[in-house]
Parts: structure tokens; sequence; C-alpha cells
């Protein structure tokens, strides 16, 4: 079982945000965008700059890194040799364990020979590929640029590469798709064979063109093809149950792997583990580093996030968002990240960590959910719901603000 709380270890997890895309497909909310390939050399150059920056002031960051991931945006639209850079200057300034897991996202039909023999020399062993749909109509009046037959194509080539450690990512809810195109979808990821999925419920909301033509009534991107939302659930329902059938079984709200073949990168936001986020609009987890006869456990945490501006990236913007999380937020976190994954949140690990009076008003949230029929709990371990997990972001909700005493901070401005 994977264990949900309380889990830390001397190592760290880089994350790099590639925000370079040939085309932006209308769902997208992401900081990514088409961006002049000049550019492309400069951001690396910035990336790297930041990477040289790790000995930050009072945070812990360990040298050792076990998990490496390359998001996006399409990072496979850098050059092989920007590639090399990158990854060079990520050796160059951490321990990068021989095991490591490092994955980068990959667009269909955009992985030329030279950037995937680049991958392999670089290390990369696992490639997350951005299908969201295997029916050709459908991932065209979305943006995508491929068809089901490149999809296969590149599956094929990848693992003739010897990276089979595969994700395919795909989204319940686009325009134009039916219960029975996705039923074809799902059918198509399981006959693949690959070892991980990532199943999105399509998100509407200002920050994509899609979601902006939906809200406001307009044709241009087929909103009025998007399935109803009853219709997008029923797909993700369908999901669980056609992937579970054949051996890809859900571990996370979003996703499935066979196996055992979690995505080590991915555990680590949802088990609160260190990472350092770099590039536009990334995002970083890091604890103080403070000699234990002044640690309070378990200490102060900070997140950051970087400018989703690209200009104001390349000219050194500092983050656009930093906060110190107290242990009492904390354990906030420790409820809404843990309950995304199926083996749920252990309660004595929060009690271990936090202290039990600092969970007895979240327990008093699980009963009234649990009556509600959103959580479940044998007293041990709490759990989502089959309707829980598609109320989601209602249950997170009721577990922050929660009545805890904060503890005060003097050891830091």
């Amino acid at each position: 079982m994977l264990s949900m709380t309380g889990l830390r270890n001397n190592t760290l997890g880089l994350y790099v945000s590639i925000p370079f895309c040939r085309s932006k497909c209308t769902y997208c909310n992401f900081a990514s965008g088409v961006y002049p390939v000049s550019e492309h050399g400069r951001y690396v150059e910035r990336v790297i700059e930041d990477l040289r920056k790790t000995g930050r002031m009072g945070l812990e960051v360990a040298e050792r890194v076990d998990t490496v991931y390359l998001g996006g945006g399409t990072p496979s639209l850098l050059a092989p040799e920007l590639l090399e850079r990158l990854f060079g200057a990520m050796r160059a300034e951490f321990d990068v364990e021989a095991d490591a897991e490092i994955t980068v996202e990959c667009a269909p039909g955009q992985i030329g020979d030279e950037t995937l023999a680049a991958l392999v020399a670089a290390g990369v062993n696992r490639v997350s590929l951005g299908v969201q749909s295997y029916i050709d109509r459908e991932a065209q009046v979305s943006g995508r640029l491929h068809s089901r037959a490149v999809v296969e194509e590149d599956v094929r080539r990848l693992r003739a590469a010897g990276i089979g450690n595969l994700n395919v990512d795909l989204i319940a809810g686009l325009a134009g798709q039916t219960f029975a195109s996705w039923e074809e979808s799902l059918a198509a990821l399981v006959d693949s064979g690959v070892p991980h999925a990532s199943v999105y419920m399509l998100e509407v909301d200002e920050d994509s063109r899609l979601g902006r033509e939906m809200l406001a009534g307009g044709a241009r991107y087929q909103a009025g093809l998007v399935p109803e939302d009853d219709a997008i659930a029923q797909m993700y329902t369908t999901a669980i149950e056609r992937l579970g059938a054949a051996g890809v079984e859900q571990y996370e709200i979003s996703n499935f792997c066979r196996g055992g073949d979690a995505s080590r990168h991915n555990l680590r936001y949802w088990q609160r583990r260190p990472y350092l986020g770099l590039g536009l609009d990334a995002s970083s987890m890091l604890r103080e580093a403070l000699p234990a006869s002044e640690r309070e456990e378990p200490g102060f945490v900070l997140r950051s996030t970087t400018t989703d501006d690209l200009r104001a990236f390349l000219e050194g913007a500092e983050p656009a968002e930093t906060a110190w999380l107290s242990p009492a937020r904390q354990h906030e976190e420790a409820w809404f990240l843990g309950l995304r994954l199926n083996a749920g949140v252990e309660v004595a690990a929060l009690e271990r960590e936090f202290g039990a009076e600092t969970v007895a008003p979240a327990l008093a949230v699980v009963e009234r959910l649990a009556e509600d029929g959103l959580l479940v709990s044998d007293g041990k371990t709490v759990r989502l719901t089959a309707q829980g997990r598609l109320l989601s972001n209602d249950v997170f909700q009721e577990f922050l603000g929660l009545d805890v005493e904060e503890s005060p901070r003097t050891h830091r401005d």
C-alpha cells in the first residue's frame, strides 16, 4: 500500500516547466503557448541560471534527486542540444540517482528521431504522451495535431528505443465526444498495453479558449458539442470500471497504473515530499533547514510559484507567490492531498506528525462527510467514496480553515 502521510526522506524531486507548444489546445489552461523558436535557448539558459541558485538561505534542498519531470507545454520541442544542456546542468548541480525516475511530456507526432536519441542519452526512462483522445476528429477539434495511427507509432518507437514506462493522458468531455467514442478511446488505451494512464474530466474556466467560449456561449471552438456535466461524470466512472477490469487500477483521482507502476514524481505532491520547481509557472515545496534544537516539528514549509509571464521570467522576475505554511496549514494540506489517493489518509500517521489535538477537528469533518456518503472510514484510514471522487473539490474545501491553534513563528521574519 502507498503510505499517504508524513513521508519524508533526504531526496528531492525536480520539476522543469517547458511552456512551448506547436499549437495551443482549446481546453488548455496552463501557462504555455506558441512562442518563437528563438526564445527556446534564452529560456533554457534562464532555467539553468536558477538551477545554479539552489543554495537558498534557510531552506532544506537535498543534493540527491530521485525524480525529474519535464512538463509543459511540449518539452520535446526543444532542440536536442538544448535538452542535452538542460539535463547536463541538472546533473552538474545535483546528484541524480542512478535509478531516478526521469519523465518528459511529449506530444504525439512531435518526437523527432534526434530528439528521441537525445532523451535516451539524457537518461529519460519515462514518457507521458498527451493523447487526450484516440478519435481523430475529437483530437483535431481540440487542437491536437496527431491521429491514432501517429500515437500508436510513437508508442512503438519509444519502446524500441528502450523507454517502456509510458503514460497516456485522456480527457473526458471533449467537444463532440460520445459514450461510444469514449469507450473506443478507453479500449485503445488498454490495447496499447501502456503501464500508466491519466484520465481527466474537462475543466471549464476562463483560462482556456474553450472554457471562455462555453461561458460566453460562443461557437468557434465547438463549445456546443461539449457533453453535459452528468455525462462527463459518467464517462469518468466508466473509465474507472473499464481500466480496472483490464488491470489498470486507479490509485489517485486521475491516475491509474498496472502492477504498481505509479508515477513516483507525482506521488511526491500528494505525499508532501520536497520538490523544486523551475521555469514558467512552476511550483516548489521545500522545508526549513534549521538545527534540530531550534525546530518545532514538523516545522514550517515554503511553497512558491514562479511568474506565468514569459517575458517577466526571461528578465529574471522573482517568484510570483511565496507562502510559509505553518504546521496547522500543513495539516490541512495533508488531508486534501492525501485524500486524492485511493489508499486514503492514515489517521495515526497524522496524529504522530501534528498531534491528536490538531487532528481532532478534521475527524469531526470526516464523520459528517461520511454521513453524506462522500468519505468512508474504518477508524484507521479515511478514503473518498466513488461519489466523493466526483465531488472531491467540495470535499477538500471542508478541510480548509479548521479550528486549530496556530503555532507561533518566532525564528524567521
